[in-house]
């Protein structure tokens, strides 16, 4: 089998092929295009050829879009759970784009049109958006920086954690009622059970601690309001 790396020539005939079985008349290197093909009246057709992704493709798909609403990438096909994430990722990038996408088994000449190029229409997600501004509306202040790495994030449960964990550093072991009583937590109860972080220990029926993994984190976040440094543990 060969390994020779794929060119963009390679990629020309399956995709010529492919138009011209829709009527299509296809020329290669028209101007800065790589592939164009008219059919009667209609918009031209215009395909960039590359042998991956990358963003010098998108940025000259983009220029042709000044010629033509028809524009698509063409890459050979690959295998793979990873080829498929970037599928996925590409096709949906594509889409927001106005692009098409096109893939070419090299093998043997399979070409499979993955978008047709049309204006983005992007759906809305209630679900995400709820749960965004829930986390807005909880979170106390402003604690994080932003631009921040993901990890070590004071989210609004590791605030409400901090305050139960001060609760009980304070007290002792609690009823997890009275924890939800000071320290202003309503579901302080559920949210020791289940115990995120490991800082928090059942005692007794209704009644939790702090381990000293709690005390430390205690220690060393304190406030539930300061900024946090870059980099810790992750978060829910």
């Amino acid at each position: 089998m060969s390994t020779a790396r794929p060119r963009e020539t390679d990629l020309y005939q399956p995709v010529k092929t492919l138009l011209e079985r829709q009527g299509y008349e296809v020329k290669a290197e028209i101007g800065a295009a790589d592939v164009v093909a008219v059919r009667g009246d209609e918009v031209p057709v215009v395909v960039e050829l590359k042998t991956g992704f990358s963003l010098s493709l998108f940025h000259q798909a983009i220029e042709r879009q000044a010629i033509t609403d028809a524009v698509y990438v063409a890459v050979p096909r690959g295998s793979g759970r990873a080829f498929q994430k970037a599928i996925a990722a590409n096709t949906s990038l594509c889409r927001r784009l106005g692009l098409g996408l096109i893939t070419v088994r090299l093998k043997d000449g399979f070409v499979e049109v993955h978008a047709d190029p049309g204006p983005y229409k992007p759906r809305k997600s209630k679900i995400k958006k709820a749960r965004m501004l829930k986390e807005f509306s909880k979170r106390t202040g402003d604690p994080n920086a932003g631009g921040a790495t993901r990890q070590g994030l004071m989210t609004a449960y590791r605030q409400d954690a901090l305050r139960c964990a001060r609760v009980l550093s304070e007290l002792g072991p609690t009823k997890a009622a009275l924890v939800a009583k000071a320290s202003g937590v309503e579901k302080a109860r559920v949210l020791m059970a289940d115990n995120h972080y490991g800082w928090f220990e059942k005692v007794a029926t209704g009644i939790y601690g702090l381990l000293p993994k709690g005390s430390e984190a205690l220690a060393l976040l304190g406030d539930p309001d300061r900024r946090l440094p870059e980099t810790g543990s992750g978060d829910t």
